[in-house]
């Protein structure tokens, strides 16, 4: 039986040129996220999918590790064609190893031996086609960390645009200028999981917070839509301080860009903090509203969080998208995105009209033949 690490060293192709750089003594230097690795000779960088062989940058190709249809909300995306369904797609692989990470089966492949899950062979071609069976709107990279795998994302969103469909990435943020201009003529969306405002804590995470606030400024910057979540832990990142310093920071950058404030509940190796109580999520909040952002929402906790689960207009108040959970019980904006009532312009993706939710909750793929599972060639 080939192991998983043989299985994904033929499952690849060259790094784009834009991506790497050779260094003397036949070594690397990696740009797909912010740790920027040199490469030495037969060795993988920090995420463990991206390898030197023979001074060129080999990179994951032509497979995923799973597929799942959600409701757009569950990204989450919020302000980005409210109730389209979203075709999510991730690969093998991840530059941070968050104890608390819900997808470790995939992200934490390679570096955990519980951490398994057996590739599918695939297309960009037969990926598209299946998106386009389920009646999706959107496909998102996901569940690993999509910049590792930015050359096979960046296939997949080419045949996707010329489709019609949009396309987004759910990510840790962790990128460069490289991967961010490698992306941008093919990405629409963008959500970056800020998991906290302090170096410390990232570097238990197994990265640096400088690239991260970095690139949430220049996606901003480039003009991809953008939404930010920070999963709340007690007694991790939930201080008064922290979420101050943290909700300034994107204020700084535009009091429009809408913060979810999710919560926790143990998982992976982080099972001694406790849930986040409805309380946390208000108390953020709160700190959100005083630094100006507009937009804040509740997560994972339906219907117990007052209005944080809807989109009100910030100059008139009105209730333009009411949600509870994934699910949207009323949509008032005009088709050009406006508040009904007081004519504001409310900042997001929006389709000309609400025509309605294929599903409230995520679902697997139907017609599921055309993938195969990868054993060996």
């Amino acid at each position: 039986m080939p192991s998983l690490r043989s299985i994904l060293d033929e499952r690849v192709r060259e790094a784009d040129a834009s991506l790497y750089q050779r260094l003397e003594n036949n070594r690397l230097r990696c740009f797909s996220c912010g740790h920027c690795c040199p490469i030495p000779e037969g060795q993988p960088g920090v995420c463990k999918v991206r390898f030197n062989r023979g001074g060129k940058l080999f990179v994951p190709w032509g497979y995923t590790a799973g597929m799942q249809c959600d409701p757009i909300e569950k990204k989450p995306f919020f302000h980005a064609h409210p109730g389209a369904l979203a075709y999510s797609f991730g690969m093998l692989g991840c530059d941070l190893h968050c104890a608390y990470c819900q997808n470790w089966v995939t992200s934490q492949a390679l570096r955990d031996p519980n951490a398994i899950s057996p590739p599918l062979e695939v297309s960009p071609e037969a990926m598209v086609r299946d998106a386009l069976d389920q009646g999706a709107k959107v496909l998102v990279s996901t569940y690993n960390e999509p910049l590792i795998t930015s050359e096979w994302a960046v296939a997949v969103f080419k045949e996707a645009k010329a489709a019609g469909l949009l396309t987004g990435f759910v990510s840790n943020g962790n990128a460069t200028p490289q991967v961010l201009e490698f992306l941008r003529p093919w990405i629409d969306l963008y959500k970056v999981d800020l998991k906290s405002f302090s170096d410390r804590h990232y570097h238990e995470l197994g990265g640096r917070i400088g690239p991260i606030l970095e690139s949430i400024r220049r996606i901003h910057e480039m003009g991809l839509w953008l939404e930010i979540v920070t999963l709340l832990i007690p007694g991790f990142n939930d201080s008064d301080d922290e979420l101050r310093q943290l909700t300034e920071f994107l204020a700084g950058i535009s009091v429009d860009i809408p913060w979810h404030v999710t919560a926790f509940h143990a998982d992976y190796k982080m099972n001694d903090e406790r849930d986040t109580t409805p309380d946390d999520l208000l108390r953020a909040a709160e700190i959100g509203r005083a630094a100006g952002l507009r937009y804040i929402y509740a997560g994972n906790l339906p219907g117990i969080t007052g209005d944080l689960e809807d989109t009100r207009c910030p100059q008139c108040g009105e209730t333009l998208i009411s949600r509870y959970g994934y699910f949207i019980q009323d949509y008032r904006l005009t088709p050009e995105g406006r508040c009904p009532s007081c004519s504001a312009q409310i900042p997001g993706r929006w389709a000309r009209e609400f025509d309605g939710q294929i599903a409230s909750r995520p679902f697997l793929p139907r017609k599921r033949s055309r993938l195969f599972t990868i054993t060996s060639r």
